[in-house]
């Protein structure tokens, strides 16, 4: 018997090894190996399984980890269309699917010495009052770690031991699983009832589910399967305006699956939104006849818990995962539901090898397992609504909050006016938002205020000179952060002690001012002019614990706190029914980054904003200040009118040939010498430009400097590809490496289908 092996380490290639009869048993595709590998010894994943090799002088396989496959078939599988599509090594795939926490040889497990109940062995010996105590708890528990009765009885590990001596209580080692939710309060909730539209959203999913699970289930041929284009009988795209209810639909269709026999995915773009979708699900399936697990993985668990929440997933104790993107993978068996909520966040995006897109892997892997993926997005990313018209995604629309609640009112405010009735700078806050804050103050109501940038002032600039603070490993412009007393690059992490005079050569003039604002500079003139008013602020600075995000939203929802402030995290899926106003501060930030996208991602953005205000009894108020009215990404979000900015962005991509219309491939050189990289550059559009004739339709731009010219110390130069098709064409990019040489010290990405030209 002979297995192929995927080592741990990027070789670009799998290794035959013998496998001793004394293991054959235990080994089968997933399964984790220790082999020899030239004079040391590696880990890796058995890929294949056969009963000879062409190889000559196989070395045996040296352990076998684990009693179990970490990789499934299935998901081995997608792994390898990961590596195909995305230009990577399998390797690299495989460590996408397959955590580091639970990677390792030795076993991951957490023991912990657990007390029991036994049996009374007689006559009931006489016992202290301590004994008694400790006693009685242990028999209202029946199982409980030895600290945790140590505590709750206020007493000594001798005492225990005394009445483990009397025959009493057992000690023993337990292993203790480690679950980053384990102190939440949860009570039990019912489905709500469905509106109209609800309902039959729900019904479209469901239907589609059960023609999945039977195409799956039955070998009896005459059940409809789906179509050769499974993607189009499987995939729904769900748009509902913020408060729709979509979350609602999302529970239900679950219960349909888990009562099929069949487990659900999860997937939500950013942490913050993680503790308040984790209550929901966990509150609706903790108890009844489909009571399960709700696992949770994403990057702020610790290496235990996420080692114990993915074991629980594996052994088919959680058939529910909810997660941040790497959560595509989850080893859920079988499948039949994945969930892409808030689906056109870019954050579904890795920027690391390899960078896969969470919701297009969602949506292979649901076509190949004959599970059902909803997409859901109040601003649906212009790709897959592009695809839905096409019909090869199902649209299922609710246009309609859920409650009788209108959607919030939007009044646009031009900070150019503003600026001129000062006659000085532009103030950070319209007198309309202040009157507005001050209204809700008055009225025991919440606000949130929004502010894509953190940090206080976004640069430090000498008016003498013209010098400006700069980081001398990226081509940005130094952010200054108050409460550390320090300028700090948000690209590299390069700090610096704020200087009292200008540091231009020859200058030195004392004058130097700040400019611009960031998330603390509100935070600090909020307090200045509501002194009495509970303010917390909301960003990667404030929450550096994993338990921040829940304090604080917790915080936020029994009314502890009057305004939040925050960057993006506070953007989309939080549900506060005492929020009635949101304000958005330099709502055009992002309309001026060098990126096709940049209109999409401000409609996106202030529409989502939007959205937290008014989900309640109370009508909601959004006030954006811009300094560009009248921009179409403004306009059309003032009126909630996704279809109005779809129509209108769509031409403008179809003129230049960009997505929705083509695919986008962009390889980044980079190296420390900008004459180097610039050639290197050249050197790979010449073999682009060989190989142009067979990607009809492919346009190729550049090589030229990325938007961002420098970063960490690199140079960066770029090249565009747009192809209608993207198949073939990242094959044929898979052997870029190999055919062009490139020197050591320069290093080439390919990115398929990237989120950012930045």
């Amino acid at each position: 018997m002979v297995v192929r092996v995927s080592l741990d380490i990027a070789l670009g290639r799998e290794f035959d090894y013998l496998v001793p009869a004394m293991w054959e048993s235990q080994v089968e595709v997933g399964t984790r190996v220790r082999v020899p590998f030239g004079a040391r010894e590696l880990l890796g994943v058995v890929t294949e399984v056969r009963p000879t090799s062409d190889q000559p002088g196989l070395k045996p396989i040296r352990k076998v980890i684990g009693a179990q496959s970490l990789v499934t078939p299935r998901v081995l599988d997608l792994a390898r269309w990961i590596a195909g599509y995305y230009c990577c090594p399998l390797e690299l795939a495989l460590k996408s699917v397959l955590p580091d926490a639970v990677r390792k040889e030795e076993d991951g497990w957490r023991e912990r010495l657990h007390v029991t109940l036994l049996p009374l062995p007689g006559a009931a010996p006489k016992l202290t009052a301590r004994q008694e105590a400790v006693l009685r708890i242990v028999e209202e528990w029946r199982d409980l770690p030895l600290q945790e009765l140590i505590r709750l009885a206020e007493t000594t590990p001798a005492t225990v031991r005394k009445l483990e001596d009397l025959g009493l209580l057992r000690i023993a080692p337990k292993v203790s699983e480690r679950d980053p939710h384990a102190q939440d309060v949860l009570v039990p909730s019912l489905p709500i009832p469905l509106n109209p539209e609800q309902q039959a959203a729900l019904e479209q999913i469901t239907s589609a589910m059960d023609v999945a699970m039977a195409a799956s289930n039955s070998d009896d041929r005459s059940v409809k399967t789906p179509p050769a284009d499974a993607t189009a009988s499987q995939t729904f795209l769900l748009h509902g305006v913020t408060g729709s209810g979509k979350t609602e639909v999302y529970l239900q269709a679950m219960a349909h699956a888990l009562k099929n026999g069949r487990g659900a995915i999860v997937l939500v773009p950013e942490i913050a939104l993680t503790p308040q979708t984790v209550e929901r699900f966990k509150s609706r399936f903790s108890s009844g006849p489909l009571q399960t697990l709700v696992a949770v993985l994403h990057s702020h668990l610790s290496a235990g818990e996420r080692h114990d929440e993915w074991h629980k997933i594996r052994q088919g104790r959680a058939r529910i995962v909810i997660g941040a993107r790497s959560a595509v993978f989850a080893p859920v068996e079988p499948l039949g539901l994945i969930v892409v909520d808030e689906e056109h966040e870019h954050s579904y995006k890795q920027e690391e090898t390899p960078r896969y897109h969470a919701r297009d892997v969602a949506v292979v892997r649901g076509q190949r397992e004959g599970a059902v993926v909803v997409l859901g997005s109040a601003t649906p990313s212009l790709e897959s609504y592009h695809n839905a018209l096409r019909k090869k995604y199902r649209l299922v629309t609710l246009p309609n909050r859920a409650t009788e609640m209108k959607l919030p009112v939007v009044r646009i405010v031009d900070m150019r006016q503003e600026q001129s009735r000062g006659g000085g700078p532009p103030p950070l806050f319209s007198r309309r938002l202040v009157e507005a804050i001050t209204q809700r103050l008055e009225r025991g109501e919440q606000t949130m205020l929004f502010l894509n940038r953190r940090g206080y002032s976004t640069s430090l600039q000498c008016k003498k000179c013209g010098y400006v603070a700069g980081c001398p490993n990226c081509s940005v412009s130094l952010t200054y952060h108050r409460n550390a007393q320090k300028l700090l690059c948000h690209i590299c992490g390069h700090e610096e002690k704020v200087p009292s005079k200008c540091p231009g050569p020859e200058c030195g003039d004392p004058g130097i001012r700040f400019s611009g604002a960031g998330t603390e500079r509100v935070e600090d003139q909020l307090s200045r002019r509501f002194p009495k008013a509970r303010l917390r602020r909301m960003d990667s600075d404030t929450l550096q614990r994993k338990e921040d995000y829940r304090t604080v939203l917790n915080d936020f929802r029994t009314g502890k706190i009057d305004i939040l402030v925050g960057t993006q995290m506070i953007a989309k899926g939080l549900h506060f029914p005492n929020v009635t106003l949101v304000g958005i501060i330099h709502a055009d930030l992002s309309l001026h980054l060098p990126d096709f996208r940049a209109g999409e991602r401000t409609f996106q953005l202030l529409t989502q904003v939007s959205g937290r205000a008014g989900r309640g009894d109370v009508e909601g108020e959004v006030i954006v200040q811009t300094f560009t009215p009248f921009h179409p990404a403004i306009q059309f979000a003032r009126r909630h009118d996704f279809l109005g900015f779809y129509d209108q962005e769509t031409e403008f991509r179809q003129q230049l040939g960009y997505p929705p219309f083509n695919r986008v491939a962009l390889l980044t050189l980079r190296g420390r010498n900008e004459d180097k990289v610039k050639f290197s550059a050249e050197h790979v559009r010449k073999w682009l430009d060989e190989k142009l004739a067979s990607w009809p339709g492919t346009v190729i731009a550049g090589p030229a400097p990325a938007p961002l010219a420098k970063a960490e110390s690199y140079y960066r130069y770029q090249l565009m590809l747009r192809s209608p098709r993207m198949t073939k064409l990242s094959r044929d990019l898979m052997m870029l490496h190999e055919a062009v040489t490139l020197p050591d010290d320069l290093r080439l990405t390919i990115d398929i289908d990237p989120a950012s030209l930045l």
